[in-house]
């Protein structure tokens, strides 16, 4: 699975993905800073079994602090994005193509209005928000309407002579960019096309087949950013945003505060609404006042910096569960002795079987049974798996 974060140019997307991930991807106040696509892994929060079954687990592909467990999932931080990209304009093609396989987009906006629609810098609250949300699902429905549109002729006619279902065909076209038959299928009945006579589609329908299509398959979560910095008449403007989970966030407050904790400054866990004061005799004038600014005007008036938040809550729309794959089930360890080693998210409704082919192809090409480690009952391949499960593959040798 992979998050993509998005947005024009100088609004805080590189400073949220640095936050989020702890990469380096440069930051600076001026348009296309991000030219080259940065990937990272991003990490949400979840129960660790560690605390029901009262061991002390040793993490290999995720983190465990106090119980909670941080686990993986991977980002991609694109070029920014201006008006007329899927024509070109800016770095509009790279930027799109980079998203192609983006399951969820974070949509990180300048809510205090001080960046303008090409990403240059303006005086704060001179800039409608609202405007770059409309922009980007805009530019990516042309950039699906192109696509669908070069072949769409040729389409058209074989699906009505040979029989062939219109929704398979354009998946098949699409398939490149993360979109499945289900996103074309549910887009169509949306909208009410007549599936078996696509050449009488009109280059509206679809356009609005394209728009469907990119809400289904390319869900976003709005990150509200720079709240701190945000006029209250503009952050009024997220209720105008009813259709979407859009979260207030400060990216620099989050960098900040990972980098203190890096340094030992702080205690601080991503998605907490306090920090505590390691090494207070070591923190300079400066230092204090940024973290008293932070504590007061970012986490005690929003619950937290909202860097978490969003990306858990691109995990949710993505229905997402989060499971524990072991090799002995008495004991939870991997063939090395590590206790609770691995958290992999898969798609709400996998199976047991579903979770040996994501461990590794030989185990779930030889896949026999699973043993449920919380009940220590047998189950099998096609046992719908639950989030938190704790699970033990047997396969044949």
């Amino acid at each position: 699975m992979q998050l993509g974060i998005v947005g024009k140019p100088n609004v805080g997307k590189s400073t949220f993905f640095n936050a989020a991930t702890e990469a380096h991807a440069e930051i600076a106040n001026y348009p296309f800073t991000t030219i080259d696509a940065n990937r990272g892994v991003m990490y949400i929060r979840k129960p660790c079994p560690c605390k029901d079954f009262k061991v002390t687990c040793t993490p290999h592909n995720s983190k465990c602090s106090d119980g909670t467990r941080f686990v993986p999932i991977e980002a991609i931080d694109v070029a920014g994005l201006v008006p007329d990209a899927h024509k070109g304009k800016g770095l509009g093609n790279k930027f799109l193509d980079d998203l192609r396989q983006a399951h969820a987009l974070i949509h990180i906006v300048d809510a205090s209005g001080s960046t303008d629609e090409e990403g240059n810098p303006c005086k704060i609250g001179t800039y409608d928000p609202l405007n770059d949300v409309e922009f980007l699902e805009k530019e990516i429905t042309y950039w699906l309407f192109g696509i669908i549109k070069k072949s769409w002729e040729k389409i058209a006619r074989q699906s009505e002579l040979e029989g062939k279902k219109i929704e398979r065909m354009l998946a098949e076209q699409l398939t490149g960019l993360g979109i499945k038959e289900e996103h074309i299928l549910s887009a169509l009945k949306k909208i009410n096309l007549d599936r078996s006579k696509p050449s009488q589609w009109t280059d509206d329908d679809i356009l609005k087949l394209s728009d469907y299509v990119q809400l289904i398959s390319k869900p976003t979560i709005i990150a509200f950013n720079k709240c701190d910095k945000t006029p209250e008449s503009f952050m009024a403007k997220m209720d105008e945003l009813k259709d979407y989970i859009v979260v207030p966030t400060s990216a620099e407050s989050e960098l900040a505060l990972s980098n203190a904790s890096g340094k030992g400054i702080i205690d601080y866990v991503p998605g907490s609404s306090d920090f505590t004061i390691i090494k207070k005799d070591e923190i300079l004038e400066k230092q204090m006042k940024a973290l008293e600014y932070i504590k007061s005007h970012v986490l005690a008036k929003y619950g937290s910096t909202g860097i978490q938040k969003c990306i858990e809550e691109a995990v949710k729309i993505l229905d997402l569960i989060v499971v524990y794959p072991v090799e002995d089930d008495t004991h939870l360890t991997d063939k090395e002795g590590r206790i609770l080693p691995d958290a992999y998210m898969v798609p709400r409704g996998s199976t047991a079987k579903d979770l040996a082919y994501k461990v590794h192809t030989d185990l779930g090409d030889h896949f026999i049974r699973a043993i449920d480690a919380r009940t220590h009952r047998v189950i099998g391949a096609d046992h719908t798996l639950n989030d938190g499960d704790v699970i033990s593959i047997i396969a044949d040798a």
